[in-house]
């Protein structure tokens, strides 16, 4: 029998791990064994710790970080999906990065051994309700590859959304598909409710929500070095400093055009750091590694240490 497997994926700080801890604690209440992959590209996956509280006899957090090249990363995430495949799961899911091409966990799935272990249950996309007017070219064409292929669409923060933005959704969608020779449409459902009001219908409905297939122009992303991360390790910064310095990352253009900051440090135990240009979420966390990563585009490395005093 397959193991049915699911992708979560959206854009960077779209909410993807915290909708995972939610989806699989569904999962786990219906009885099922669940194996979890955090699939990034970077050197460091710090979303693995976020799931901690997750891991029991019953689900397996698994992660792939980066490596030397593509084909590395592609050949660690393959031997990965091996291995949950043999471990007695009823359900994988894999959360990639934000910057994540979904055709590599379409290709992934039809490489043996893996086309005979699995079969594909849900393509899951998040996407912000209070995305920015205005994305690059390419934050453009990963919100039309990442929607195209998802069975559902979940809005996250719907409730900090207006009326306006939640009803301008499917637009922007059609418009970033459209834009990369997609016919595919996003005027149907799109589950856009405050997460603390989910209910187990609405999850039972994501997950039986399948995928679909639906052809576009391809556009090289991580590839071309359009986006980047770069990774403080130890730098002992504390929340002041945190909440003073990073704002200035996103506003700063000599740092690039920043999209994320996150990581965690210590002040009065482990705290977990995630900010985007509209928002910035500190909290504790029972373990962390004291690092510090800020992705965007066209980066300075440089400018950024100086920025945050390192």
């Amino acid at each position: 029998m397959s193991i049915q497997i699911d992708l979560i994926t959206g854009f960077l700080g779209s909410g993807k791990t915290t909708f995972l801890r939610r989806y699989a604690d569904y999962l786990l209440r219906q009885g099922l064994r669940v194996g979890i992959l955090e699939n990034d590209y970077g050197a460091v996956n710090v979303d693995v710790m976020l799931l901690q509280e997750l891991e029991g006899d019953n689900c397996g957090v698994e992660a792939v970080a980066g490596g030397c090249c593509e084909d590395c990363h592609r050949r660690r995430f393959k031997t990965k999906l091996i291995a949950l495949a043999m471990s007695g799961y009823d359900r994988v899911i894999i959360e990639p990065s934000g910057i994540f091409d979904v055709d590599e966990f379409f290709d992934a799935l039809h490489e043996p051994p893996l086309d005979r272990w699995y079969e594909i249950g849900s393509v899951i996309t998040v996407v912000d309700a209070t995305l920015e007017e205005i994305l690059s070219e390419n934050s453009l064409y990963l919100l039309a590859s990442q929607a195209a292929s998802a069975g559902a669409i979940v809005l996250s923060k719907a409730q900090m959304a207006s009326q306006e933005q939640l009803a301008s959704i499917p637009g922007r969608l059609n418009a970033a598909a459209a834009l990369y020779g997609c016919q595919r449409r996003f005027d149907g459902a799109i589950l856009a409710k405050p997460w603390d009001e989910l209910t187990d219908g609405d999850f039972a409905s994501v997950m039986h929500s399948g995928w679909h297939s639906a052809a576009m122009v391809k556009r090289l992303t991580s590839s071309d070095g359009a986006y980047q991360s770069v990774y403080f390790l130890n730098s002992s910064m504390d929340t002041d400093t945190i909440r003073a310095l990073v704002p200035r990352l996103f506003t700063d253009t000599a740092c690039g055009s920043v999209f994320r900051v996150k990581g965690f440090f210590q002040d009065n135990g482990w705290q977990e750091l995630n900010a985007t240009a509209r928002d910035m979420l500190i909290q504790p966390i029972p373990q962390g590694q004291d690092v510090l990563i800020v992705i965007g585009e066209n980066l300075n490395e440089a400018a950024i240490k100086r920025l945050l005093g390192l």
